[in-house]
Formats: structure tokens, C-alpha cells, sequence
């Protein structure tokens, strides 16, 4: 009996042995491929392997670590009328405002069929604060709505022009190319500018402004402390030139009746429902 089970216990063992390596004949035959295979080219498979990992490894790294920018910043100077025009845009309704000296924020529903929900963040005009909050949002910027006055545009041309000089200038701006809508507000002033005179007065005065501070622009991409250079080199300045889409657009966040009255604000909710 012991002699029996001892027995069935080897044939057992050959039987699992046997079923256990069914790839062993193909292990074995690939084994001698690879050595009988010239070691550069071996070598050359394995780097060949490594790069497309790696590859993949960073695409998937580039592409779920890019930033989604939703914001739309609304900037101007002081008594431009952008907190009065946040108001509009959100509400529809008219509200007092006081120079803003922090950020508003709030989602902005486009007027469009994708149903697009925008950060529409207000920020202070005040040159002493303007650059903090810039910094703080410009990265997150789909679009930029630069908000002029135009009753009072002829002597402001200069200080409008500076302002927008440091936005289209700026490297993160550039980079990323928000859209950018020049709101032409207070339309419903009889002394108010067209949108087609601010754009040619403003195209006229940042071309007198890089001209007077190119010398700054010394290295050899053309930058120089996080500034880029304006437009085309060697040609007027167009607002055409830039890597952004630029519209300009008027507008009246008070409305021709007054306190009471609708805003005129279709040629910007147009504009908005476009990005």
C-alpha cells in the first residue's frame, strides 16, 4: 500500500509539472531569438520602449495639469463704470456704486445656446492697486473686458493707453491670449466716442508708447522683466497684431433713461456669448 501510494505521489508531481509549463517551449525559443539577436539592436528596442512611456507619461501629465481658465476680468480705470457694469451684467438692474478698493465676484451666465457660466470678477481701477489684483487673476483669464470711458476718453487717451500698454505687454497675457473686449461705456453721453475713434486714438498712442520705451527691451526674444514686445516690429501698431482676439464694443451700463431704464449692454453680452 505504501509502495502504491508513493507512486501515484511522483506521478502526481510529474502530472503538475507537466501541465505547469505549457509556455516553457516558447520561453525557451524566444530566449535563444534574443540572444542570437545583435545587441545594438536590442538596445535600440529597449530605448525605442523607453521613449514612447515616457511620452505617454508626460502627455497625460501636460494635458490633466492644464489650467481651464474661466474667468473674466473686468478692468478699467477709476469711474470707468465697470462695477456698474457687473451689476448689469448679472442682474440686469441698476445699483449706486463707489470706487471699488477690493475684487467682486460672481458666475455670469453667457447668452448663448452651450449655456456657458463665466467668473465675472470686477476689479479695483485705482492705479496704486491695479498690479496686486492683476497678478492675483490673470492667469485665470478667458477673456479681459477693458472698460473706457468715452465721454471723457479725449483726456484720459493717455492714461487709458498706459494701462492697456502694461496688459499687452505682460508675458502671462501674451501666453495665454484671453480675448479682449474694449467696452466703450457711457454711449448714451452726447459727448461720448465712437468705438472706431477710441480704437484709432488708442492704436496711435500705444505705437508713441512703444516707441519711447523700447530701448527697455534688450534681450533677444524681446522682453526684459516679464514685458513682451508690442505688436509687429517695423510696422505701426494695430490692435490686428496681437495673438488675441480683439473686439471693441460700445456700451451703456446707465442707459439712455437713466436710473430707470435698461442698460444699453447687447454689442458686450454679444461679444461674451463668443468666447
Amino acid at each position: 500500500m505504501e509502495a502504491h501510494s508513493t507512486g501515484g505521489n511522483v506521478g502526481e508531481k510529474a502530472d503538475v509539472e507537466m501541465a505547469g509549463s505549457p509556455f516553457e517551449p516558447y520561453i525557451e525559443s524566444l530566449r535563444q531569438q534574443l540572444e542570437e539577436q545583435d545587441p545594438v539592436f536590442l538596445i535600440g528596442v529597449i530605448v525605442a520602449l523607453a521613449v514612447v512611456v515616457i511620452t505617454c507619461v508626460f502627455l497625460k501629465y501636460f494635458l490633466t495639469s492644464k489650467t481651464v481658465r474661466t474667468s473674466v476680468l473686468l478692468v478699467g480705470l477709476c469711474d470707468s463704470g465697470k462695477t456698474l457694469l457687473f451689476s448689469r451684467l448679472l442682474s440686469g438692474k441698476f445699483k449706486r456704486t463707489q470706487t471699488s478698493i477690493t475684487d467682486s465676484s460672481a458666475p455670469y451666465k453667457a447668452k448663448n445656446d452651450r449655456g456657458s457660466t463665466w467668473t465675472l470678477i470686477d476689479l479695483p481701477g485705482h492705479d496704486s492697486l491695479r498690479p496686486q489684483y492683476l497678478e492675483k487673476f490673470k492667469s485665470a483669464a478667458r477673456a479681459i473686458v477693458f472698460v473706457v470711458d468715452s465721454a471723457i476718453f479725449q483726456k484720459e487717451v493717455r492714461d487709458v493707453a498706459e494701462f492697456l500698454y502694461v496688459l499687452l505687454t505682460d508675458a502671462v497675457i501674451t501666453r495665454n491670449a484671453p480675448a479682449l473686449v474694449v467696452a466703450c461705456n457711457k454711449q448714451d453721453i452726447t459727448m461720448a466716442k465712437s468705438a472706431k475713434l477710441i480704437q484709432q486714438q488708442l492704436e496711435k498712442e500705444l505705437n508713441t508708447l512703444r516707441v519711447t520705451r523700447s530701448a527697455v527691451l534688450s534681450s533677444q526674444d524681446g522682453s526684459v522683466g516679464g514685458s513682451m514686445y508690442l505688436g509687429k516690429k517695423g510696422k505701426d501698431f494695430e490692435f490686428s497684431q496681437l495673438p488675441m482676439k480683439v473686439e471693441f464694443v460700445e456700451c451703456s451700463a446707465r442707459g439712455s433713461k437713466g436710473e430707470d431704464g435698461d442698460a444699453d449692454m447687447q454689442m458686450l453680452e454679444k461679444a461674451l456669448a463668443k468666447l
